[in-house]
């Protein structure tokens, strides 16, 4: 089997990595958002809660979550920053509005999130066993060269395996998540649902992070990447 024994790594990536573990620091670091992003997607959500728990009032709830998120639109635009961030609050919560205004539910206004954790939860276990774990597309997200080679996280067995133990870490949020907010819709508990958006929101984030940081940190997996024409082998995850 041909192998290339000099990881694919540009200069700064070398300079900040010696091992898988620490390459996936550095890059992950660049991938992942920063606190007004997190702040921005739970805003409408506090906005529909405060306003729900008021006057109970599904449209007023509703149109007030969906003025804040465009408010913050408007400010990103006016500073000139990302939209990545609040365009996803803002479609979000459009989706929500529409879910709770067809149905005439307060609580249908959170099923759409759920769904997308149902979604996300079956989707991270495929990508585990089908070995493209979630985490190594955020991992290529961070390379320099990802706009050239998207995939080149692949050819590294040690990325594929210490990706899919990050991974998991992200199924076992979503299960959380899911096993939280499923029992509260049922229950219709308007209140409760959105503060639980909120916790197992960023907060839930911070968690899964800090677990993925012990893990890479307990790690010293060194880099071996293949010829471009390899397949990593299977091995567990």
């Amino acid at each position: 089997m041909s192998r290339d024994v000099t990881p694919e790594v540009t200069p700064t990536d070398r300079a900040a990595a010696e091992t898988v573990e620490q390459l996936i620091r550095h890059r992950l670091s660049h991938a992942l958002g920063g606190w007004r992003g997190s702040i921005e997607t739970a805003l409408p959500t506090v906005a529909f809660i405060a306003l729900w728990s008021w006057r109970q009032d599904l449209k007023l709830a509703v149109w007030s979550a969906v003025g804040v998120a465009l408010v913050l639109a408007v400010a990103r635009l006016v500073q000139r920053s990302s939209l990545q961030h609040v365009l996803g609050a803002v479609f979000a919560t459009a989706i929500a509005a529409f879910f709770a205004m067809r149905s005439g539910k307060a609580e249908d206004a959170f099923l759409p999130g759920m769904l997308l954790s149902g979604a996300y939860l079956v989707g991270t276990v495929v990508s585990i066993f089908a070995r493209w774990p979630v985490v190594g597309f955020l991992v290529g997200a961070g390379d320099p060269r990802a706009a050239e080679d998207p995939f080149a996280w692949r050819r590294d067995p040690g990325m594929v395996r210490v990706c899919s133990r990050l991974t998991w870490v992200l199924v076992a949020l979503y299960a959380v998540r899911l096993s939280i907010q499923v029992p509260l819709y049922l229950a219709a508990q308007v209140e409760a649902l959105g503060v639980a958006k909120i916790v197992l929101g960023w907060p839930l984030w911070i968690a899964g992070v800090a677990v993925m940081g012990w893990l890479l940190m307990r790690g010293s997996t060194p880099q071996e990447v293949l010829a471009p024409d390899t397949e990593p082998a299977s091995d567990d995850a």
